[in-house]
């Protein structure tokens, strides 16, 4: 028997806050700290100032409870205590907040996916403008024994390298940013012999570029990696599929649990204003 399932009390019946701790299986000084922030009503004293519980109350706990899953104990907090100061359009507006972020979370997931799979395409059509180009080269007979050359980061084509300024004003990030992505593995720009300037070349700067959108849908830094690697090694995007599954399969869970938050919000209402 869970906190949904239990034996639901008379409306009139007072309830102990050892009573509320066992509906929600939580302590009984956590009751207490809800009572303190607003996330249940104000409670009545005893004459010996003991704290009383309802109905209500109980209604309360269980409505914080179902938002707390979907919007995050912050905002589940916010939108209990505006209700409690009697300012519904107020905690309505909060839930809206939080619709509205995880939607941009879905367009930037999105987003953050068309972007990477261009890349990608742009990536096995330079690999295999080069190795036309390995190929006529041979059947020239110029290449001789030479080496056949790897190409496990392709660029867009020639053109001259950025500086660190440069990329990050192109990108519209700081240059601690780069440094950090730098640190990470994410970046390895030429650095320049006597004074360790670097120099991003074309494929540095896409590389920063996919950096930069997979960091503005909230990417760790230790996913991108091996979407990186796998783009280098072969233009592939199976670790960026498999990456955004679990992105879009945690967004549908929150959002299903926001739905019951707000079903049980709902309810609260419903039942304050009868």
């Amino acid at each position: 028997m869970n906190e949904h399932t239990a034996r639901r009390p008379a409306a009139s019946a007072r309830l102990r806050p050892v009573d509320l701790a066992r509906l929600a299986g939580i302590s009984t000084q956590q009751i207490r700290n809800y009572e303190e922030a607003g996330v249940l009503p104000p409670a009545p004293r005893t004459e010996s100032g003991y704290r009383t519980f309802d109905d209500v109350h109980r209604r309360a706990l269980l409505a914080y409870r179902a938002l707390a899953k979907g919007y995050g104990p912050v905002t589940a907090t916010e939108i209990m205590r505006t209700v409690h100061a009697d300012d519904i359009p107020g905690a309505l507006a909060l839930v809206d907040a939080a619709h509205a972020a995880l939607h941009e979370e879905r367009v930037s997931l999105r987003a953050a996916s068309e972007a990477l799979e261009a890349l990608a395409r742009e990536a096995r059509a330079e690999k295999a403008r080069a190795e036309k180009a390995g190929a006529e080269k041979a059947g020239a007979g110029s290449a001789g024994a030479e080496k056949p050359r790897r190409f496990p980061r392709p660029g867009p084509g020639p053109g001259p390298d950025l500086r660190i300024g440069e990329v990050a004003a192109l990108l519209g990030v700081r240059t601690s940013a780069l440094r950090v992505w730098e640190s990470a593995g994410l970046l390895t720009p030429r650095r320049e012999r006597g004074t360790a300037y670097r120099h991003y070349s074309p494929a540095d700067v896409r590389d920063a570029r996919l950096v930069h959108t997979l960091r503005r849908s909230h990417y760790p830094l230790h996913q991108i990696r091996p979407v990186l690697e796998d783009l280098h090694r072969t233009g592939g995007s199976e670790a960026l599929h498999e990456s955004i599954a679990a992105r879009r399969a945690a967004l549908t869970e929150r959002t299903t649990a926001m739905l019951a938050g707000a079903g049980h919000l709902h309810a609260y209402l419903t039942h304050r204003h009868q």
